[in-house]
């Protein structure tokens, strides 16, 4: 416990002790323990726990709630101590989370128990034995309430824990985790009523454990997902972390296109998967980087009118890469087309209008905005207020005004963070160049600092004796 704060080991301390206790009354001399189901219930629960490692909450937590119906809420309190004892630990000091998972969940049985018992719930037993006893409607009530208390009690002593041991905000800690914590438990309640009642009947132990065999089924089910959604970030992070390693001038970028996407989808109404979609889009809306040369990329000089054709390849370059994986769905469009104008004089295709995806029209604006907004190696970084009216300069020729409006409410809402992507060696050369006017990515003025990387196609080509401005930004005096 040396590893953690004073305070969080005071507090994993306190719980233990009112856990032991809330479980001292089974060592009484007259205490009427059925040390059988206790044995029964911790050993189904224990190695329950370490069969399937499926997202919280515990698929087996049925259980405990079995346990809450059928026992005392001092016996109750035992069934998920040699479960969170034996438990997979992946963070240390491993003995003192071991100890403190322990004491959670006994406290919170203890008091799913206490509650069945307070609201009648001990009917529904008394009813399997004896259908002529009254008050099983009542105990069918008892046992979500009995589970909602088991979710909130976890719920309040994780959230304790998190603002002693880890410094959080209390509303930081408890943010939505009452929610998270009792929505499972509205299937979890009944499915342990069903085990205590079954339990109890003359079919026994054996056919109350098959209530269990739906929720493996499901756990197991959630741990796909799980693990498939895992997989799915690993390969959009190493996709991102390719572009980066290869452009190594705009790292960060995309991370930022992704987070100002979302601040305008949300601003349009968008939410579930669109808006996660449309996070995906901002983050590998430059994934086709990958297939243009290195040399283009870093070139230090003006691109000429070929090699600007080649960069303005990797809309198409990108879209080719992704085209094969499914879960990205509508944010393929808007690799392919974020480079697209309002006016139709974009690429890769001229669309025009309504013509061009609303992913793609999102993405463009938040691309630029990034761009005016970060140091590069051929222009500085401009304020958020001078970035904003460049893009409503070219809004309905360029932008979607729609998307600019909304990106500047959300600003105006939330701020923006603009992180600088170049180097201080790129800075200090930024700051040598005069006449900083004009759009965002002109590097017009580039030229006096030979020594700069000049990169990026031309949103529209220009005079091949030009430097390329960056293609994510409006055009140098304006949108037409």
């Amino acid at each position: 416990m040396r590893a953690l704060p004073l305070g969080a080991r005071a507090y994993v301390l306190s719980a233990v002790l009112i856990a032991v206790l809330c479980a001292a009354p089974v060592l009484r001399p007259q205490a009427a323990v059925p040390w059988a189901t206790v044995i029964l219930l911790a050993a189904v629960y224990a190695v329950g726990s370490r069969t399937v490692r499926a997202p919280s909450p515990e698929w087996c937590s049925p259980v405990l709630l079995a346990g809450a119906f059928l026992l005392p809420p001092a016996a109750a309190a035992l069934v998920a101590v040699p479960g969170a004892l034996l438990g997979r630990v992946e963070r240390q000091p491993a003995p003192v989370r071991r100890a403190w998972r322990a004491a959670q969940l006994s406290l919170a049985v203890w008091a799913a128990a206490y509650a069945f018992r307070a609201l009648g719930g001990s009917y529904a037993l008394r009813a399997a034995e004896n259908p002529g006893v009254p008050g099983f409607p009542t105990a069918l009530a008892a046992a979500p309430m009995a589970a909602l208390v088991l979710g909130l009690v976890t719920a309040a002593l994780e959230g304790g824990v998190l603002v002693l041991a880890e410094r959080r905000s209390a509303r930081a800690a408890w943010r939505g985790r009452p929610l998270s914590a009792l929505a499972p438990q509205l299937v979890h309640g009944p499915a342990g009523l069903a085990m205590a009642v079954l339990w109890r009947s003359p079919y026994g132990p054996a056919a109350a454990l098959l209530v269990l065999l739906p929720m493996y089924v499901c756990a197991c089910v959630f741990a796909l997902c799980h693990r498939e959604r895992a997989a799915h970030q690993a390969t959009i992070r190493a996709l991102v972390q390719a572009v980066d390693i290869k452009d190594r001038y705009t790292r960060g970028h995309s991370e930022r296109v992704g987070r100002a996407s979302v601040m305008i989808a949300r601003e349009l109404g968008m939410g579930g998967d669109r808006l996660e979609a449309l996070r995906i889009a901002g983050i590998l809306h430059d994934v086709g980087k990958l297939g243009v040369p290195t040399r283009l990329l870093r070139k230090n000089g003006p691109l000429t009118p070929e090699e600007r054709r080649v960069i303005e390849l990797h809309p198409e370059y990108g879209h080719e890469m992704v085209r094969g994986i499914r879960f990205l769905g509508e944010a393929r469009t808007a690799i392919l087309h974020h480079h697209e104008r309002l006016d139709g004089s974009g690429y890769p295709y001229g669309l025009a209008g309504a013509q061009i995806p609303e992913f793609a029209r999102v993405v463009a604006v938040a691309d630029a905005f990034d761009a005016m907004t970060s140091t590069r190696t051929y222009s500085r970084a401009r304020p958020v207020e001078t970035a904003v009216a460049e893009l409503q300069r070219c809004a309905g020729t360029q932008f979607d005004p729609r998307m600019v409006r909304a990106l500047a409410r959300a600003l105006d809402r939330h701020g923006w963070h603009a992180a600088v992507t170049a180097d201080a060696r790129t800075e200090a050369r930024a700051e040598a160049v005069t006449g900083a006017g004009g759009a965002a990515g002109d590097r017009g003025n580039v030229p006096s600092l030979p020594s700069a990387p000049l990169v990026r196609a031309a949103t529209a080509p220009g005079p091949p004796d030009t430097a390329a401005p960056h293609p994510d930004s409006p055009p140098p005096g304006g949108a037409s």
